[in-house]
């Protein structure tokens, strides 16, 4: 199981990728597209061409987590959009796209000054 912690750096793939890929795909993907090192106890979501999967990738010091969510209906309504190749998301966020859900939403603020 892979367990999204608050620390956690969370990538989300802009662009869809093909649903064989493998881990070492991906992590071939995670040099050359996202320009960053899988290595690193990252976490990277990719999505699937037509929305209905996505797939985390992520290193947790001795070998690489490879998860896979297929809803069985639907397709997931939110992904990100722009001319980089990746977005950074929050790890509240990155929990909010794995229940299908928009991780813009308004939350909670991650820190606020007790009085």
């Amino acid at each position: 199981m892979i367990q999204i912690a608050a620390q956690m750096k969370v990538l989300v793939a802009i662009e869809p990728v093909d649903g064989r890929k493998g881990i070492d795909s991906l992590v071939r993907l995670c040099r050359e597209k996202l320009s960053s090192d899988p290595f690193s106890g990252h976490v990277f979501i990719f999505r699937s061409r037509r929305a209905t999967a996505i797939r985390i990738l992520c290193y947790d010091g001795q070998g690489f987590w490879l998860a896979q969510k297929r809803l069985s209906t639907g397709r997931f309504p939110w992904w990100p959009t722009g001319s980089e190749s990746a977005r950074t998301l929050e790890s509240y966020q990155a929990q909010l796209l794995l229940a299908a859900g928009n991780p813009d939403t308004a939350a909670a603020p991650m820190w606020r000054r007790v009085s």
